[in-house]
């Protein structure tokens, strides 16, 4: 392979970052660099222009003006694996469709082009934005084709009766384990298919059933996948966690790669449901290099924030509802015990504070009984904590992924599902940095806004974008500790913060180019900066 000749990078600002993690030196801040140096796919050195200059004659220099350069941002919990599906489907986001009428009116539409036996699939659907949509309404514009409208927080969809019949599910249907078949008042299906009865028939990585909504063909999703790269990289993504794998995943992804359409570095949480497979390959977490790898395992323990069905120890604003726990305590104590047990990271899907002190009580018992230091597992989401949950998790090392885009995203919404007492304990990124628990930036996307400027400005406004309710005012994170939550925190969660995160000697020369310094404006104009280019490894992956 022929050597790259060194470049040099400089702006009006560049955001080196420091290591503030503990251990990590001097955290005095030092002045920022002028420019840095890249050889390879890393950069090699750091300082003002003229130094770089004389250290490295006849290196091309790549000036970005007024500009400002951060270290590439990193998504610790995104699904493109899900979004592939979802990016040839319709968009049925409030964004797009706005009311109901407009968003029957998609289906509608799709619906009168269909062929015979295929089904119409939407995603994104926002019930507390756009307004109700059960199968009665589903079943007015599609009584023969089977549609699917899933929700924008991935954990409930509705079906219409053409869907319900094609699944095999009757009035008669007893509710799957860790699941349910909703009901109108008078007893019949409504179409609504919450937790494990919508995975079990739409998510290849989590099904457990034998009839299923029809999926794409691996062309079709390798496609999509590329859409969904291309799309995050212009919004400034260098790096990204797909936190529910399938091994057919993996087989795309791994295509995509060799099609040279892979700009994005993805570490991949493998589905438990897959682990038995995997397992027996000898293939674990670190298994691939820095494009490409398996970072962990995936389990499940409870519902959503946005889909209202997260396990809580005190009930939701409505008196007689606390949630859903979608796998046993049994099932989950087995499954950190193996994945713990062979030496791989596990991260379990844990957003009320009830289902987090469940994961705790199985990282306890497994570290007590089968030692392995320096191995770090992760609760996904981590919604609901208190001073408890903190000292566990502080105790035990415990990586915290919770939402970032949330507060932004459902504004006041949250105060009228969890109160607004509980809101002050939600997506706590102020108490875990200042208990020094790890913290990584994510947005679930489908389920919230794939934008990581849209999580950098939520995380310091805890505002609304529209309805500028503020929910939550006690988390704020500044500007500097959001940016470092979205760049060495997702690397620390990946186990790569050695080389990951920050724009110094040594680390991978992945970086994004912004229109604006997210440090110093109005922090409620943050998720307005224009993304003028996007790096991985020195090469450009999008131009603005």
């Amino acid at each position: 392979m022929e050597e790259r000749t060194p470049t040099i990078v400089r702006a009006n600002s560049i955001v080196a970052q420091e290591d503030t993690r503990a251990g990590a030196g001097d955290s005095v801040p030092s002045p920022e660099p002028e420019a840095f140096a890249i050889t390879g796919e890393t950069i090699s050195a750091t300082g003002t222009l003229t130094e770089l200059r004389d250290r490295f004659p006849g290196a091309e220099v790549l000036d970005f003006g007024d500009s400002t350069i951060i270290p590439g941002l990193n998504d610790a919990h995104i699904h493109l694996a899900m979004t592939a599906g979802d990016a040839l489907h319709l968009d049925l986001s409030h964004e797009a469709v706005g009311d109901v009428p407009t968003l029957l009116d998609t289906i509608a539409a799709e619906v009168g082009t269909a062929s015979a036996g295929v089904w119409v699939k939407g995603s994104r659907y926002d019930d507390e934005k756009t307004g109700i949509v059960l199968r009665d309404e589903l079943d007015r514009i599609s009584p023969e084709v089977p549609v699917l409208v899933n929700h924008v927080a991935g954990h409930w969809g509705v079906v219409n009766s053409a869907g319900l019949r094609w699944l095999g599910i009757e009035e008669s249907s007893p509710d799957p384990g860790g699941g349910r078949y909703d009901r109108y008042s008078d007893g019949r299906l409504n179409g609504k298919l919450i937790e494990r009865a919508l995975m079990n028939v739409l998510m290849p990585a989590t099904a457990r059933g034998d009839r299923f909504v029809p999926g794409d063909t691996v062309e079709d999703l390798q496609l999509g996948a590329a859409r969904t790269i291309a799309k995050w990289n212009a919004a400034g993504l260098t790096s990204i966690c797909d936190a529910l794998i399938s091994p057919q995943d993996i087989g795309i992804l791994s295509a995509v790669r060799a099609d040279d359409a892979l700009s994005l570095r993805i570490g991949m949480l493998l589905s438990i449901d897959h682990y038995d497979k995997v397992a027996e390959l000898g293939v674990g977490s670190g298994f691939g290099d820095d494009r490409l790898k398996l970072i962990g395992v995936k389990a499940f323990l409870d519902g959503a924030i946005g889909g209202r069905t997260c396990l809580l120890s005190e009930p939701f604003t409505d008196p007689n509802y606390q949630g859903v726990q979608t796998t046993s305590t049994e099932e989950l104590r087995a499954n950190v015990e193996r994945v713990h047990a062979d030496g791989n990271r596990i991260g379990v899907h844990a957003n009320g504070d009830a289902a987090i002190r469940l994961v705790l009580d199985a990282f306890e018992d497994v570290a007590a009984r089968i030692p392995r230091p320096g191995l770090r597992h992760r609760i996904e989401h981590c919604s609901l904590i208190d001073d408890d949950i903190l000292e566990r998790m502080t105790r035990l090392g415990v990586i915290a992924v919770p939402f970032a885009g949330y507060p932004g995203y459902h504004g006041g919404a949250l105060n009228s599902w969890y109160g607004e007492e509980r809101m002050e304990r939600m997506f706590a990124h102020r108490a875990f940095l200042d208990k020094g628990v790890t913290v990584a930036g994510s947005s679930d996307y489908p389920c919230g806004p794939y934008q990581p400027l849209f999580g950098l400005q939520s995380l310091v406004t805890r505002t609304g974008v529209d309805d500028g309710v503020t929910v939550g005012a006690s988390q704020k994170v500044t500007a500097a500790e959001a940016l470092s939550i979205f760049t060495l925190g997702s690397a620390e969660a990946s186990g790569e913060e050695s080389y990951k995160g920050r724009l110094a000697p040594g680390y991978l020369a992945d970086f994004t180019v912004l229109g604006d310094n997210p440090l110093t404006i109005d922090p409620h104009g943050i998720a307005d900066i224009d993304v003028r280019a996007t790096y991985v490894g020195g090469d450009e992956v999008y131009a603005g």
